[in-house]
């Protein structure tokens, strides 16, 4: 089963969700989130340009594809929605790390000389 850009997004940013809400909470326990919660989270953030409608569509595809599950009307990552979810960030990672690292120090820090010219 192809994944569309839109699904991988969707089970991307579900993952991502988790680890930086898990990463404020004490080990044993773990953050959950319902449908509408996540869903109203990616219109509040300007995740997703799209309609509420349209990202319910977009988590039942996710829902049969079974790569996400609900546990009493919690959302949660499959074991294969987790798989996924890890080789999407696998291959994303590089460029978030670069992205911060160019963030938090000015790039011209990193030369010894900067050479200028006249547009």
């Amino acid at each position: 089963m192809k994944l569309t850009k839109t699904q991988k997004f969707m089970l991307y940013s579900l993952g991502r969700w988790f680890d930086e809400a898990n990463k404020k909470i004490k080990a044993p326990l773990e953050v959950s989130i319902s449908k509408s919660l996540f869903i109203g989270v990616v219109k509040k953030a300007n995740i997703a340009d799209k309609q509420a409608r349209a990202l319910y569509k977009n988590l039942e595809i996710l829902g049969k594809k079974k790569l996400i599950a609900y546990d009493n009307k919690e959302l949660k990552l499959a074991p294969r929605g987790s798989r996924i979810y890890g080789e999407i960030n696998r291959s994303v990672e590089p460029y978030i790390i670069l992205n911060e690292k160019l963030r938090d120090k000015d790039p011209i820090s990193y030369t010894k000389r900067l050479q200028t010219v006249f547009r």
